[in-house]
């Protein structure tokens, strides 16, 4: 893959930076932790502005869906929750060829089941990137369905996002705090789904019915309730890029 040659010295003469940098950020934010990776991202571009060859992508659930980014990339970023076996909030960093080998080893959610594939799939294609970091952090809770990030996780996020903007400095991405206003039409995230608004419109834990929806639980008579359509549940999720 082609890169592009530099001397500073961060990089001494004879190494390279590469010509194409991908940022992803895997997971589905509506399953509390699972989120991390996605608002990773999110927060990366709200925040700051970066070279024209480095690309932010909302990577969600998709999988294989994701391969073209990948064989695309000379570097690849990656932030996602990893089940380390470690105590909720710890992040860990993992490199290059140890990537695809270690999310095999702990699959926690079916995306990263697919997500492997992916960097299987672009190593036997030999187009896998130059270089390669995950920066995983270990999740507190999974299966609290419309919830948030944990605190502990949350604030793990913060330096997620230290590590990740100093790899992308050595890697030539020119991280720079954002001078021009985001719009709608540029962000990653929908605005709807936006950390702040998703934390501030959805019902209390206490107030919301997380393991099921009561309009179709059972009630004293043992009769479930009516059936109601759930129109537009297909759109709580886009990818940018």
């Amino acid at each position: 893959m082609s890169a592009t040659p530099t001397e500073n010295a961060c990089h001494p003469s004879g190494d390279t930076l590469p010509a194409r940098i991908v940022v992803l950020g895997i997971g589905n934010l509506l399953w509390a932790d699972e989120g991390f990776g996605v608002r990773c991202i999110e927060a990366l571009q709200r925040r700051y502005e970066f070279a024209d060859h480095v690309s932010l992508i909302d990577g969600g659930t998709q999988g294989l869906y994701l391969i073209q980014h990948v064989q695309e990339a000379d570097a690849l970023l990656i932030f996602d929750a990893i089940d380390y076996g470690l105590e909720p909030g710890t992040l860990k960093q993992v490199r290059d060829d140890e990537v695809p080998r270690f999310m095999g080893a702990k699959k926690m959610s079916l995306h990263q089941t697919g997500f492997q594939e992916v960097l299987s799939l672009a190593l036997l294609t030999d187009k896998y990137p130059q270089r390669v970091l995950l920066i995983g952090c270990q999740p507190q809770e999974l299966e609290d369905y419309g919830g948030s990030l944990r605190p502990v996780v949350k604030a793990a996020m913060e330096d997620a996002l230290a590590l990740g903007l100093d790899a992308l400095r050595q890697w030539g991405g020119e991280p720079r705090e954002r001078q021009s206003p985001l719009s709608s039409r540029e962000a990653v995230t929908l605005d709807e789904l936006a950390l702040a608004a998703y934390e501030a419109q959805r019902p209390a834990a206490d107030e919301a019915c997380r393991i099921g929806d009561d309009r179709f639980l059972a009630g004293p008579s043992g009769e479930a309730g009516a059936a109601v359509t759930l129109d537009g549940a297909a759109s709580l999720q886009r990818v940018g890029g």
